[in-house]
């Protein structure tokens, strides 16, 4: 659909309630596109815009994958979609839809390749097998896991997790938890130097568009303000990856530096991350949609999520922090990545309408960011993942994941 960008399209745009879906909201409105957003909770962030045309009220795939991606499919045919595009953790459902909707684009990769480099284990091999560096990793349970982790500081995560969930950090020698059969994880091996994220946009195995960034500012294992920094390594590294498998869609990883500075991935997100927002808005459309073949960035080179900031602000306050002053400073400074006078209301709602995350947060006693997308992230088979899936990460593995 290179190019043409006239009213009579539509875009299902298939999560509502974070801002990387916003930012894909107004590009597509900017272009001249009727944008519907697919949406399991009542009320959300990107309901509240102007760009928004409908939104559609979904069941979440954690209650039932089959049901999601027929609801998902009646939606498309409903309301005349001519593209769907996936924003976070339900991109590896909605990576089925072309099984049910042989006709539709979706900006997405094959279910197979999506799971494939979701998985924590896969996911190393399938980068070691393009040439490319990774942290060495082994199925926990197994004795190359006991013995990595016997040698050295190792990272255990379900093979699954995402935005840190589950994810701990152990030091040499300890013990490795127990093996789970109905909960696989893998151990990795811990490497020390400055760990970076990062977010890219592909189309038929060539970048248009990488975001190399970090986290200056965390509500437990997520970032919640972010800062954009230049690793001509990294990107390099994305480079040949997404030219290896003829990657087309949102492509993120997790990134670390051993004790020599040689960059690793150490895990992907076939999905958008919070890099997005580095991203000029008006640029991300014309780049899905084949009429751009480069991404620009903004000129702001650190960005926050503005609630999320004023809560850990508010916190270090009353725990008499001393990074008090320097998240205040972050606070009145940094640009808020939903803010535009042209469209207010998504960031001056936002208590309003993230109220149903809020309200789940406290419940599970996990922060916003590890519970926001629980109910739309992949678990095998079809039962409905366990309250245990929410547990926190450790304050040892807190990293600059971002939702």
């Amino acid at each position: 659909m290179q190019g043409d960008t006239g009213l009579t399209h539509t875009v299902l745009v298939t999560l509502g309630r974070l801002p990387k879906g916003l930012d894909i909201c107004r590009s597509f409105a900017a272009a001249g596109w009727r944008v519907v957003v697919a949406e399991p909770h009542a009320r959300h962030l990107c309901g509240a815009s102007n760009s928004v045309t409908r939104s559609v009220r979904m069941p979440a795939p954690a209650e039932g994958k089959h049901a999601y991606l027929r609801l998902l499919a009646e939606a498309v045919r409903k309301h005349g979609a001519d593209l769907v595009v996936p924003v976070s953790e339900e991109a590896m459902h909605v990576a089925f839809l072309p099984q049910l909707l042989p006709g539709t684009p979706v900006f997405a990769m094959p279910a197979g390749v999506m799971l494939a480099l979701h998985h924590k284990g896969r996911f190393i091999e399938v980068a070691r097998d393009a040439g490319l560096s990774v942290p060495e990793t082994h199925p926990l349970g197994s004795d190359a896991a006991a013995a990595m982790a016997a040698a050295g500081r190792v990272v255990v995560k379900p093979i699954h997790s995402a935005a840190g969930r589950g994810v701990r950090v152990l030091a040499e020698g300890a013990a490795l938890p127990v093996a789970d059969p109905g909960a696989p994880a893998v151990v990795q091996r811990f490497l020390p130097g400055a760990e970076f994220s990062s977010c890219s946009v592909a189309r038929e195995g060539r970048v248009l568009g990488t975001v190399i960034y970090r986290g200056v500012q965390f509500a437990g294992s997520v970032a919640c303000a972010f800062e954009r920094v230049a690793h001509p390594e990294a990107e390099a590294w994305i480079a040949q990856l997404v030219a290896a498998l003829g990657w087309t869609g949102f492509i993120s990883f997790d990134m670390r530096e051993d004790a020599a500075g040689r960059i690793h991935a150490i895990e992907c997100n076939p999905r958008t991350t919070s890099g997005l927002h580095f991203f000029r808005t008006e640029d991300i459309a014309p780049a899905i949609l084949g009429a751009r073949d480069t991404l620009r960035h903004r000129e702001a080179t650190r960005l926050q999520q503005f609630w999320s900031c004023l809560t850990e602000t508010q916190l270090s306050a009353f725990r008499l922090d001393r990074a008090f002053p320097r998240h205040l400073r972050n606070l009145l400074t940094t640009r808020d990545v939903t803010w535009a006078a042209r469209d207010p209301w998504p960031l001056l709602s936002m208590p309003y309408t993230a109220w149903p995350i809020m309200r789940d947060a406290a419940r599970k006693r996990v922060p916003f960011g590890e519970v926001a997308t629980l109910d739309v992230g992949w678990f095998e088979g079809d039962a409905k993942p366990s309250e245990a899936d929410a547990a926190p990460a450790t304050a040892a593995s807190r990293t600059s994941a971002a939702t």
